[in-house]
């Protein structure tokens, strides 16, 4: 999508800021003992409050309102009967539509306790989103968002998952440009234009490179158990100079 109106602007901010507070509403309810499902159903009375519709449910008939993936699953979890447990890493990927456009963001953390281990993983993952994010704007290619969220998983010493990746998002919840990868991909000449809507969400792993379905569910993508997987979102509008952030939340 290419922002042209100022009711087109106005109308994704809205749907950036519901959903944004989604996720901040979900996490802030995480607890142990409940299951993903209980978790996502208070997500989808969130969203149903303010009027938006779950991304997934409405354009791939997913069964549930958000993704919820836990320890190795790293994308696209299905809320289940799945107990949450203290120290489990958890990932819950919010994406809704209002009024016909779309916004798209996710976030990891972890139930407390936290592991060190985790903990830098997250540390490594949210900077590599705000790293690629500071080289955004009008006229530069795509691949500086992998080259600088590469920078940031080789500093920390982690991989990269090359099979999930970042995506133009707006008047549906994947157009183009399609496939942004969070790896540099020095032949990728695609470029950025002012009022492109896009997401960026690197996935940062303890050493795996890619993902799998792992659950039998057709949805669940995981890694080996042996490895663990966190990601943050943003949806944002790119301008001359830089970008506009759409899924901030409010200050809590």
């Amino acid at each position: 999508m290419i922002v042209k109106t100022e009711a087109e602007l106005e109308g994704l901010k809205k749907i950036g800021k519901i959903v944004a507070n989604c996720l901040q509403y979900m996490m802030q309810k995480t607890e142990p003992g409940m299951t993903t499902k209980e978790l996502d159903l208070l997500g989808g009375q969130f969203l149903e409050k303010h009027g938006a519709r779950s991304g997934p449910m409405l354009t791939y008939n997913f069964p549930g309102y958000n993704c919820i993936s836990v320890n190795h699953e790293a994308a696209h979890g299905v809320p289940s009967d799945k107990i949450i447990q203290a120290g489990d890493l958890i990932n819950i990927d919010v994406s809704a539509e209002l009024n016909g456009l779309y916004a798209d963001n996710g976030g990891s953390f972890v139930v407390p306790p936290g592991r060190p281990e985790d903990i830098r993983l997250l540390e490594a993952t949210k900077k590599a989103l705000m790293h690629a994010i500071g080289g955004v704007k009008a006229g530069v290619k795509l691949n500086i968002i992998g080259k600088r969220v590469e920078e940031i998983a080789d500093q920390y010493g982690y991989s990269i998952i090359e099979n999930l990746g970042s995506h133009g998002v707006g008047k549906s919840l994947h157009e183009s440009p399609k496939f942004i990868p969070s790896y540099y991909d020095r032949n990728d000449d695609r470029k950025l234009r002012e009022g492109n809507v896009i997401t960026i969400e690197p996935f940062l792993s303890t050493g795996a490179f890619g993902v799998d379905e792992i659950r039998g569910d057709n949805w669940t993508l995981g890694t080996g158990p042996e490895h663990r997987t966190a990601q943050f979102e943003h949806s944002m509008v790119v301008l001359k100079d830089g970008v506009l952030l759409l899924t901030v939340p409010d200050p809590v």
